[in-house]
């Protein structure tokens, strides 16, 4: 997707000179034509060619406006003994103009580092030393750091709040691990920043306990968020998506206690609130997703840990490729999550390649590896494709089409999705 879009600006940039071509070539031309702009850019209206050439309508065309273009003007001078010096020298520009463009230079590539240990992980049991010195390898790579604090100084700044995102929907089995989270809190501890004031937190903690994590004992926060309260009113997200509302969302209306009960249509919203702990109480945020299938978004990954969870009204995005293709991209493009988003960091200790982000212990692998990149889409895109593989070895169909998401991020600018702007380093032992 991001070379056809690329491809396109050349070829719209080598309409525009053709266009200036036919009509430079004779002031009368350049004065009587007349030019139908597509409906999708100027409301289907007539304008002068001459405002082609002066950009005051600021339009884009399309080639067909360009060949309508053209013909028009052969039309009108096909009496002429001009004719044939005006074609040529408009074909003469056309050629000379798309040969001048020449490839684009490609954005730069991302990096995705890997850290895999097998004695990382055995029977869902972690190892704790060699979890942390994965954790520590893979943030001195992605910084480019030779010491853990100094690593994380450069992520994160003394003034800063920080949370770390992690999923928490798979309970006992296919939480983040604990291991992984008490490494980083370590590592930001060594960069000057005080244990209690960091936050841990997912929309619902449930099953945070059997997963090893010890609220009140862990010297970090952990926070879920509340149903309704746990919302911001000034933080709102508008979508041409129609959600129904439920008992914890923000703008949820009960009818309790009144005469009459709500129609359906009453307790709808095209409108999303982020929690307050994202537009709010944290600055900088360490995205640590676990290395999952999702039935409704293909993937739960980078881009859908801190977009989904952190919203209300949020079914509407999660139905399928049909509705939360762009959206998910999108609402991560928002300033209150990627400009505070400084690394992800994806746990595939345990990967699980269907049924999730709960825990389905059948479609799960011990894979024993960590995953981090500055890049959330192609973090997303490379453990698609790995998650892809399982799939097809199970006999699954594939579930690439829900995850259409991560190439619209990549068109967007947020990464890169494409495997040949995508690169992967060991940073093993």
């Amino acid at each position: 997707m991001q070379d056809s879009l690329a491809k396109s600006l050349r070829l719209r940039t080598i309409e525009q000179i053709l266009v200036k071509c036919t009509v430079g070539t004779d002031a009368r031309t350049e004065r009587d034509m007349n030019v139908e702009m597509s409906n999708h850019d100027c409301s289907g209206r007539r304008v002068a060619c001459g405002a082609w050439k002066s950009s005051r309508h600021g339009c884009s065309y399309s080639r067909g406006v360009v060949i309508r273009a053209i013909a028009h003007k052969i039309r009108c001078h096909c009496r002429s003994t001009v004719l044939m010096r005006n074609v040529a020298l408009v074909l003469f520009c056309a050629i000379s103009s798309g040969l001048a463009q020449g490839p684009q230079p490609a954005p730069t590539p991302s990096v995705v580092y890997s850290a895999h240990d097998p004695n990382s992980i055995k029977d869902y049991k972690t190892n704790s030393r060699v979890v942390h010195e994965m954790v520590n390898r893979l943030v001195l790579a992605a910084t480019g750091q030779t010491d853990v604090a100094k690593a994380w100084a450069s992520l994160v700044s003394p003034s800063d709040r920080i949370g770390i995102k992690i999923s928490a929907a798979g309970g006992e089995l296919f939480t983040t691990h604990h291991d992984v989270v008490n490494a980083i809190v370590d590592g930001l501890a060594a960069a000057g920043h005080p244990r209690g004031s960091i936050i841990v937190w997912d929309r619902s903690l449930g099953g945070i306990k059997d997963a090893g994590y010890r609220p009140g004992i862990d010297d970090y926060q952990l926070k879920a968020v509340p149903p309704r309260d746990g919302y911001d009113p000034q933080a709102i997200l508008s979508a041409p998506l129609i959600g129904k509302l439920v008992w914890d969302d923000l703008d949820y209306r009960s009818d309790k206690g009144k005469m009459l009960m709500l129609s359906d249509t009453e307790n709808t919203s095209n409108v999303s609130h982020f929690s307050k702990i994202i537009s709010t109480e944290v600055t900088k945020i360490i995205n640590v997703p676990v290395m999952s299938s999702s039935e409704m978004n293909g993937i739960a990954g980078c881009l859908y840990n801190v977009t989904i969870p952190n919203i209300d009204n949020w079914r509407r995005f999660a139905q399928g490729s049909r509705f939360g293709a762009e959206s998910l991209a999108e609402i991560y493009s928002n300033p209150l999550i990627a400009k505070k988003v400084v690394l992800n960091l994806m746990d595939g200790l345990v990967a699980q390649y269907a049924g999730g982000p709960q825990s389905q212990p059948n479609y799960a692998v011990h894979h024993a590896t960590l995953y981090a990149s500055k890049d959330p889409v192609a973090l997303d895109a490379v453990a698609l494709k790995r998650l892809e593989q399982w799939r097809a070895q199970a006999s699954l169909p594939a579930i690439g089409h829900a995850a259409a998401y991560i190439d619209f991020a990549g068109a967007l600018g947020l990464g890169n999705s494409a495997s040949n702007r995508i690169e992967i380093k060991n940073v093993g032992r």
